[in-house]
């Protein structure tokens, strides 16, 4: 028991800088992140929909290059004014671990 008890306490000690990092990554990006109103997103998706709308087979290279890396920054946008939650692979594991210790 013991044994099981400094092993699960040396993980958390080694797994915790991550957090700290992830921690303060994180906090500098949200302060400086911009949200989109609903005005804007409504703008960005119907655009979105335009590009995938159109008929590509009279574009040329060039031209199906720019609406596709457009398509992608469109999406970029909307997704980070989105409220999503990102949960990293320590954390993860350290979650599962505590569930399982806990029940």
């Amino acid at each position: 028991m013991k044994k099981t008890i400094f092993y699960v306490i040396v993980m958390i000690f080694a797994i915790s800088p991550a957090f700290v990092f992830a921690a303060d990554k994180k906090s500098n990006s949200v302060a400086t992140e911009n949200k989109l109103s609903e005005v804007e997103i409504n703008r960005l998706t119907n655009r979105a929909e335009e590009i995938r709308d159109m008929d590509k087979t009279t574009m040329t290279v060039k031209e199906n290059r720019e609406l596709k890396k457009e398509a992608r920054e469109i999406d970029k946008n909307v997704a980070k004014s989105g409220g999503t939650i990102y949960i990293g692979g320590a954390a993860l594991i350290l979650i599962i671990i505590l569930i399982i210790l806990l029940v």
